[in-house]
């Protein structure tokens, strides 16, 4: 998607005689040379190494009472060493797809040992703990070789310990193991910027998103929706706004961090809309007035022009999230109090002026942010 759209603006620009032929092949070239562009090849080799993974695992498991016990546990550390050795062996010659896919059967096979083992020794222990050593093996395997393949392999555990959990533990709270999902991520956080794995990081965003909302289900009820809306919104505002001391860090990250703090203020929203609408309110003559409908829209849709005015020229993702947010919440509202034709209009007429005196005010910044800018590239 990227290269196409870098591809058709480097040939705007060369028609236009600010970029020459070969520097526009040039910077193409640079492009596709780099290891994080995608590669059909890397990708199939990926795949590739989990079949055959599986492949193996499953002959030896069909076999496994056939081999005498040290046979077993020789082999299974073997197989370990060999894919791990030969991934490192091959990554210092610069054949580094073919050693991902070596350290991705490293690792499953791992994992497959673990289980293997349990059986074999009857060792006591839960799927979840051994979940927890899958992962922190992969990590420590990523880390060693900084590979982007194996952080999203790491990544794919722990969702498949958070996909474990839930159809355990649903509605209880078991022990540490529910704060797993959160260190998890944040682990995942610091191995997507030490091994240069942009993609890994949606995993670990978007399982911070699936556990804040399992955390909600737990603690159902009008305070914890507004809390989860305010905590959204705040973290959005501490990555976005310019003083900010956080937003030099969250910039490295790319669209990630604004978009998925939006996207849990959004969620914030909606869980106070479902709350009013379940009755939280309905002991309150006041509901009638529709006051707390009007009160919970107002907020919504100030925060979609906020982030907006905020990350909207920028960032893409943040910008059609609001777009949706603000048409949902306008014809959420519209439904709500159709029966009142008057209420309605004059609904429309205050948050019209209010959008365009918000609109105004954002292209008044923008225009005096690109003359400050330009006087500074004169100066």
């Amino acid at each position: 998607m990227y290269r196409g759209r870098l591809e058709r603006d480097l040939k705007i620009w060369t028609d236009k005689g600010l970029v020459d032929a070969v520097t526009a092949k040039a910077i193409l070239s640079e492009y596709d040379g780099r290891q994080t562009s995608f590669s059909a090849g890397r990708v199939l080799a990926i795949i590739a190494a989990v079949l055959l993974g599986l492949a193996i695992l499953l002959f030896i498991s069909a076999n496994w009472q056939a081999l005498p016990r040290i046979a077993r546990l020789a082999g299974l550390v073997a197989m370990i060493w060999v894919f791990y050795l030969g991934a490192a062996s091959l990554l210092a010659q610069g054949r580094s797809i073919v050693s991902a896919a070596l350290l991705i059967l490293g690792t499953l096979s791992f994992g497959g040992a673990m289980a293997l083992v349990a059986q074999m020794y009857n060792l006591s222990g839960d799927e979840l703990r051994m979940m927890i050593v899958w992962f922190v093996a992969a990590c420590i395997v990523a880390a060693a070789f900084r590979s982007r393949a194996q952080v999203g392999l790491a990544g794919l555990l722990a969702w498949a310990f958070c996909g474990i959990y839930l159809w355990e533990h649903v509605d209880e709270w078991y022990g540490v193991m529910p704060w797993m999902p959160p260190l998890m991520a944040a682990v995942l956080i610091v191995l997507v910027r030490y091994a240069d794995a942009p993609a890994a990081r949606h995993l670990a965003y978007l399982m911070l998103v699936g556990w804040l909302t399992w955390l909600f289900g737990r603690h159902e009820g009008l305070n914890t929706a507004i809390l989860f809306a305010s905590l959204g919104m705040a973290a959005f505002l501490a990555v976005s706004i310019p003083a900010s001391p956080l937003k030099p860090f969250a910039r490295t990250a790319g669209a990630a961090p604004a978009f998925y703090t939006f996207l849990i203020a959004s969620i914030g929203f909606f869980l106070v809309h479902a709350e009013i609408s379940n009755g939280s309110f309905e002991n309150n003559a006041w509901v009638e007035d529709k006051l707390p409908l009007i009160a919970v829209a107002a907020a919504t849709l100030a925060g979609s022009v906020i982030a907006i005015a905020l990350s909207g020229r920028d960032n893409g993702a943040v910008r059609y999230l609001a777009y949706f947010v603000f048409a949902s919440e306008i014809l959420y509202l519209a439904g709500e109090t159709i029966g009142s034709i008057i209420g309605t209009a004059g609904f429309f007429l205050v948050a019209g002026v209010l959008v365009a005196i918000a609109a105004w005010l954002v292209i008044r910044l923008e225009r005096r942010f690109s003359d400050n800018s330009g006087q500074g590239t004169r100066a």
